[in-house]
C-alpha cells in the first residue's frame, strides 16, 4: 500500500512542515506510541538526541510516547518482533534479521537521502594516523574491530567485502584477530584509545574527514567531543550501501503510519535542528522506500549468517 501512497505522504509532509499540525486528545486504536533506537551509542546521548521526535510524536498523535535505547541491536530487533515497538530506524541488515524471522511484523516507510541525493552510505575502515596503517594490507597480526552482528556496516558487509579482497576474517589468518566492540561508538573509542588497531563503522562518507563526514557515527563522535579525527586515517571503505529503513508495525492504524511517515518527511524543512539529532548528522531528507529496496541486503544475511 505505502507504494502507492508515496505522493500523499511528500503532501503531508510538506503541509506540516510549513505549519506543524497538532492531533490531540488521544487516537483511536492506540494509547501510545514506542519508538525504538538502535544501540552503538551510549544510551543517554541517544535519548538526549531523539528527545524532539518523542515531543513531535506525542504532539502530533495525541498520545504519550516513549523512546527506548536498548544496549544492543538485538534489542529493537526483539521487541519489534515481539510487537512492543512501534517504529524504529534499522540498518539494512537489522531489517533483514526482522523480516527473515517474521516478514509481517515491520514495513519500511521511508529512509534517509545524502546531501548529494544519494541513497546510501559506506563502511569505513580506520586507524590511528601514527599506527602507520593505511590499508588492509598493514594490518597483518593485527586486531580488528567490528561493532555489532547485527549491524550492516559493522559487521554484515565488511565480512563480504574484505575476504573478497582476499583477507579472511578468520583470526590468524592475516588479521591477528577479529573481535566485536558492542557498538559503532565502542569501535571509534577504542581505535582511539589504541585499545583496537583498526575498526569499522558506518558514514555517509561525504564531506571533511575532520568533521566526521556528513553523518553517521564519526559525525556523532565528533559532536560529542569523544575524538580528532585529525589524529585518525581511511583505510578501507565498502561500497554504497543500502541506508536502512525507518519501519513502522504493521498492525498500526494506517492513518497514523501516514501521520508518521509524513512528520518525518517533512522533519528537515520545519525543525533542522531535530533532524540533525534524529538522522545522526547533515542530510537532503527522506524518501520513501518498501521492501523491495531491501532484497540485496536480506539474501546477502541469508547467505552469510542465516537469519
Amino acid at each position: 500500500m505505502f507504494k502507492n501512497i508515496t505522493a500523499a505522504i511528500i503532501a503531508l509532509g510538506f503541509a506540516i512542515s510549513s505549519s506543524f499540525i497538532l492531533f490531540a486528545g488521544g487516537h483511536k486504536g492506540i494509547s501510545e506510541f514506542r519508538w525504538g533506537v538502535l544501540g552503538g551509542e551510549n544510551q543517554s546521548d541517544r535519548l538526549r538526541r531523539t528527545k524532539c521526535m518523542v515531543e513531535k510524536t506525542e504532539d502530533l498523535l495525541g498520545v504519550p510516547t516513549k523512546m527506548f535505547a536498548p544496549a544492543d541491536y538485538n534489542g529493537v530487533i526483539e521487541a519489534l518482533l515481539g510487537g512492543n515497538l512501534d517504529a524504529a530506524w534499522l540498518g539494512a541488515s537489522g531489517y533483514a534479521k526482522v523480516y527473515l524471522s517474521d516478514p509481517d511484523a515491520v514495513q519500511p516507510v521511508l529512509s534517509i537521502v545524502s546531501k548529494d541525493g544519494t541513497f546510501g552510505y559506506y563502511a569505513i575502515g580506520f586507524a590511528r594516523k601514527e599506527s602507520g596503517i593505511t590499508n588492509l594490507s598493514d594490518m597483518k597480526g593485527k586486531v580488528f574491530a567490528f561493532g555489532d552482528p547485527n549491524s550492516t556496516s559493522g559487521y554484515l558487509i565488511p565480512s563480504v567485502e574484505i575476504p573478497e579482497m582476499g583477507y579472511t576474517m578468520n583470526p590468524g589468518d592475516h588479521f591477528g584477530d577479529v573481535v566485536f566492540s558492542g557498538g559503532h561508538e565502542q569501535t571509534i573509542v577504542g581505535v582511539y584509545n589504541k585499545d583496537f588497531d583498526a575498526g569499522v563503522t558506518w558514514s555517509g562518507g561525504q564531506g571533511n574527514w575532520e568533521d566526521g563526514y556528513d553523518y553517521g557515527a564519526f559525525r556523532l563522535a565528533v559532536d560529542s567531543g569523544l575524538i580528532d579525527m585529525s589524529e585518525m586515517v581511511e583505510i578501507w571503505r565498502s561500497k554504497l550501501i543500502p541506508e536502512g529503513p525507518i519501519v513502522m508495525r504493521k498492525g498500526l492504524p494506517e492513518d497514523v503510519k501516514i501521520k508518521m511517515t509524513g512528520l518525518i518527511a517533512g522533519l528537515p524543512s520545519f525543525d533542522k535542528e531535530c533532524a540533525y539529532g534524529f538522522f545522526q548528522g547533515e542530510v537532503m531528507g527522506a524518501k520513501v522506500v518498501s521492501h523491495e529496496d531491501y532484497e540485496v541486503i536480506v539474501a546477502a544475511r541469508k547467505a552469510k549468517i542465516g537469519g
